[in-house]
This record gives structure tokens, C-alpha cells and sequence, in this order.
């Protein structure tokens, strides 16, 4: 079953076309990386994926009841807030209808350090995200992103500026993660996302296709 449809999606900015005709169906738990280069549309799906952005033409659609969390690139995080790594982690279950300074639950606790535990920060639960590294980060936004337990997780170029063990270490986790939730990632890593995902599409405004990748995974 297909938890994401995309059916001849265009997006336009005035005259300029940023998208044109994607096609695109994702399973359910299924691993998929969006990669092409600079100005090639990514950031402009992501925002269609995530409801931020309307097509100008074409539909997407979503599984019923469906939920989507996001993780932004750990580097659009302002590290200088003094803000400790399980409060980061909680912001995960604020909502507009949720008062400012609102009181977390011990479930909401529980559950934080839970997922902590499954990433493997939990030592990290009272340190300052100023001190983290940025793999660290990464790990924390995921779990923030967690907090929710949505059916598709979608992340933002996660391995940018990260070391190259600091970037296995994300993927090995997103392959665990993936056993239980869709993951779709915009990323210009190539080489190393094939060696993970299920699928990687490579956009240039359109969908281009592509020989098949390592371990009979799938390039479009």
C-alpha cells in the first residue's frame, strides 16, 4: 500500500518553473532518498510533501489519517539557545493550541527518554545542545521529530556537514527506524544514500531515470 501518491505535480514562481510533471508513488515503510543538484526542485518537493507549499498544477495525495514529522538540517538549529537536549526532545509535542511554558506530562517524559534511549543520547538528556556535536544534534532533531510517533518521516539534507562516521551513524539509525515508519529524504549524498535507502529518485525538475543502485536497490 502506497502511504504518498504524486500525480503529474507541477509548481511555478511566477515564470519560473520549479517542478514539472512528477509522478510518484511511496510505500508504506518504504526508504527513499531525493537527491539532484542545487536549484533542481528538492526543497520545493519537501515543502509540497510537508503542506507548506500548494502545486500549480497536479495532486498529491496522502494515506488516510496519515502523519508526517520533520527534521530540519541540524545547522538551521540556533546551537547559542540554552535549551537542554530533552527540552529540544519535548518541543516535539507542542502544537498552535498549546500554551507557552505548558507543563509535560510524565507519559511525554517517559516517552522522550525512551526514544532518547532507542537513539542512544540519553546521556546527553541534560546537557546544553550548545555542547553536542553535530551528529548529536542530528540524533536530538530526529527525536524530536519522534515525539509525535508519525507514519512518515521526512528530513532535510540530515548528513550535511557532518563527518563521514557521524553520517554512517545517522543512516544506520534511519535503516532501524525504517522498520516501523516510511522515510523520505532530500539530500545531495549521494553516494552514500544509495548504499541505504530503498529507492533514490533524482530530481532536475523532472524525474530522471537512472541505472540501478547497490544491493538491487532501485534508482528513478
Amino acid at each position: 500500500m502506497n502511504d504518498i501518491e504524486i500525480k503529474k505535480l507541477s509548481v511555478s514562481y511566477g515564470h519560473v518553473c520549479a517542478l514539472k510533471d512528477i509522478n510518484l508513488e511511496i510505500r508504506s515503510r518504504e526508504f527513499v532518498g531525493i537527491t539532484g543538484p542545487n536549484g533542481a526542485g528538492k526543497s520545493t518537493l519537501l515543502k509540497v510533501l510537508l503542506g507548506i507549499l500548494k502545486p500549480t498544477s497536479g495532486s498529491i495525495s496522502l494515506k488516510d489519517n496519515i502523519s508526517i514529522g520533520y527534521v530540519p538540517q541540524f545547522t538551521s538549529f540556533d546551537r547559542n539557545f540554552p535549551i537542554k537536549v530533552l527540552d529540544v526532545i519535548l518541543m516535539g509535542k507542542l502544537s498552535s493550541k498549546i500554551k507557552l511554558f505548558k507543563r509535560y506530562s510524565k507519559q511525554d517524559i517517559e516517552r522522550a527518554e525512551n526514544i532518547m534511549d532507542i537513539l542512544g543520547i540519553l546521556k546527553f538528556e541534560n546537557r546544553q545542545v550548545g555542547q553536542l556535536s553535530g551528529g548529536q544534534l542530528q540524533k536530538v532533531l530526529i527525536a524530536r521529530a519522534l515525539m509525535t510517533n508519525p507514519d512518515v518521516l521526512v528530513l532535510d539534507e540530515p548528513t550535511a556537514s557532518l563527518d563521514f562516521k557521524a553520517k554512517i551513524e545517522v543512516y544506520e539509525l534511519l535503516g532501524k527506524i525504517k522498520k516501523e515508519k516510511t522515510i523520505i529524504i532530500v539530500t545531495h549524498d549521494m553516494e552514500a544514500i544509495v548504499s541505504y535507502a530503498d529507492r533514490v529518485v533524482y530530481l532536475n525538475k523532472g524525474l530522471a531515470s537512472c541505472k540501478e543502485g547497490e544491493h538491487d536497490r532501485n534508482i528513478i
